[in-house]
């Protein structure tokens, strides 16, 4: 794949570079340099691009952008997913309550 190949694949799943390394695994300096011709995807990585191409722009998960806002992340489809888990698994509900103590309340810091 050619680093105009993997630009034009990027812009084509409306990712940034740091959300497609991070779901091939790599660091955002690699996808980077495959952009720059600096470096090439491995047989294993142009595979996995492909297969990200065939599964279109949803295929990538955004990373949430630095302060974005409640609504922003509400937005989020994968949210909802997570939510409807967790009301309907009483296991898994406790499981995240538990996880859920061992960081702040986001409410809190609002004085």
């Amino acid at each position: 794949m050619s680093p105009d190949e993997l630009k034009a694949l990027r812009r084509e799943l409306g990712c940034t570079a740091r959300d497609l390394a991070a779901v091939l695994g790599v660091d955002q300096q690699t996808v980077l340099a495959w952009e720059k011709g600096e470096l090439f995807p491995t047989k294993r990585h142009v595979e996995a691009l492909v297969d990200l191409q065939s599964r279109g722009a949803g295929a990538v998960p955004k990373a949430p952008r630095k302060g974005a806002s409640v609504m922003e992340l509400l937005a989020d489809p994968k949210i909802w997913a997570v939510v409807r888990k967790i009301l309907a698994h009483d296991g898994l509900r406790r499981e995240v309550t538990k996880l859920a103590e061992r960081y702040p309340d986001p409410n809190d810091d609002e004085s």
